[in-house]
């Protein structure tokens, strides 16, 4: 097995960040980010080129990590709480920890046999879009992904676009701590993005976490390899006597009070900041 000396570099990464509750900064060598202009982007595949695209993309991806876990890379054990996912109905936003490229996937697995015929919306970062890392191009571009923008008139059209799903049905994945921290079991402060699209859209949160269990099987001479299971926390909705910077700030505290309790009952552990070596899925090593 070849080392992974880049994840290692990451770890003491996420340790530094960590340190200094710096807790929405990318800890990956991530490509130049670029400005997504708003004729660069069709949210909703209105035209055909992007409509076919979004077909071609999907089952590309769905073929991808389907391999994953035939070959035991990515392993979805169980679903916890998917009860709270099925008595929501109409458009809805789903918020989650974020520490693979796959966990995404997890979640789409979760409720796909829930969604009577919808697909799931995915939120990413704007550079994913404009300059996406290889090999995942086709899969940022068009596999229902809503890349966010630096530009104004850009979110303007973002805002229509989530406005529109949300009306329709879909179901949204939004992840408020920001940058992905690989393999890192902790839920961290929370941004307010997603939940001041609640609140402005007047919408549920479907509050999620993923639990990560070490497995005995090596995926590298540094890792084991990792099982994921995934609690559907509960259900939060915008209080309509409140403004929408209350109902933000109020979405925010409970979904993340949420994930810290969820975390602190499958650790057996008090959610504290203090980088151990146990904080990272599957790490054998020590910082």
């Amino acid at each position: 097995m070849e080392k992974s000396p880049h994840k290692l570099l990451l770890l003491e990464r996420i340790a530094e960040l960590e340190r200094r509750r710096l807790w929405h900064l990318d800890v990956e060598d991530d490509p130049e980010t670029y400005p997504l202009m708003p004729d660069k982007v069709d949210y909703l595949n209105e035209k055909l080129k992007n409509k076919i695209m979004n077909r071609i993309a999907n089952r590309a991806g769905e073929k991808f990590f389907e391999t994953l876990i035939k070959n035991g890379q990515l392993v979805i054990k169980e679903v916890r709480g998917i009860e709270n996912f099925t008595a929501v109905e109409g458009g809805k936003l789903i918020t989650c920890n974020h520490f693979s490229v796959g966990d995404n996937y997890a979640v789409w697995r979760a409720i796909r046999d829930h969604m009577d015929g919808k697909l799931l919306y995915k939120v990413i970062r704007e550079g994913n879009y404009t300059n996406p890392p290889k090999p995942f191009g086709l899969i940022m571009k068009h596999c229902n992904t809503l890349p966010l923008s630096s530009r104004t008139d850009t979110m303007k059209k973002f805002m229509k676009a989530v406005k529109t799903l949300l009306g329709r049905g879909e179901t949204i994945l939004i992840y408020p701590e920001q940058e992905m921290w690989f393999n890192y079991r902790k839920p961290r402060p929370p941004k307010d993005g997603a939940y001041f699209f609640a609140s402005k859209l007047n919408v549920p949160i479907v509050s999620c976490f993923v639990e990560m269990v070490d497995l005995t099987e090596d995926d590298t001479p540094e890792f084991k390899k990792v099982k994921y299971i995934l609690h559907v926390l509960d259900v939060l909705y915008p209080d309509p006597q409140k403004s929408v910077r209350e109902n933000t700030e109020f979405l925010s505290h409970t979904d993340y009070t949420l994930k810290k309790n969820c975390y602190e009952s499958v650790y057996g552990k008090e959610l504290t900041y203090t980088f151990e070596n146990s904080d990272i899925a599957g790490w054998k090593g020590a910082l």
